[in-house]
């Protein structure tokens, strides 16, 4: 099982939950297990196509995975993603 830190944003679709144990082989996988257990962050993390939502940033033990494998990236037992909504905004 690998650890799902979630933001502040979802944390009404965990049930208020900050971390979430979710099972799988790679980011793709773990993820996905997450929005089985809580379907309401299903849109919220992928797009229609199946890919992360571009505002949608993913760490694998500090790592950015889209530096990495992406959604292929491979996940070992005990490690933690960190999701991390893109925030928006600024000067104008």
């Amino acid at each position: 099982m690998s650890t799902v830190k979630i933001p502040p944003v979802l944390r009404s679709a965990t049930g208020g939950e900050k971390e979430v144990a979710a099972s799988g082989a790679t980011v793709g996988e773990v993820l996905r297990s997450l929005a089985e257990q809580h379907p309401e962050t299903a849109r919220q993390l992928f797009g229609e196509d199946g890919q992360l939502n571009r505002y949608v940033n993913v760490y694998l033990n500090d790592e950015d995975v889209r530096v990495l494998d992406g959604l292929d990236t491979p996940v070992g037992e005990g490690d933690t993603l960190v999701i991390l909504p893109a925030m928006a905004g600024g000067a104008s």
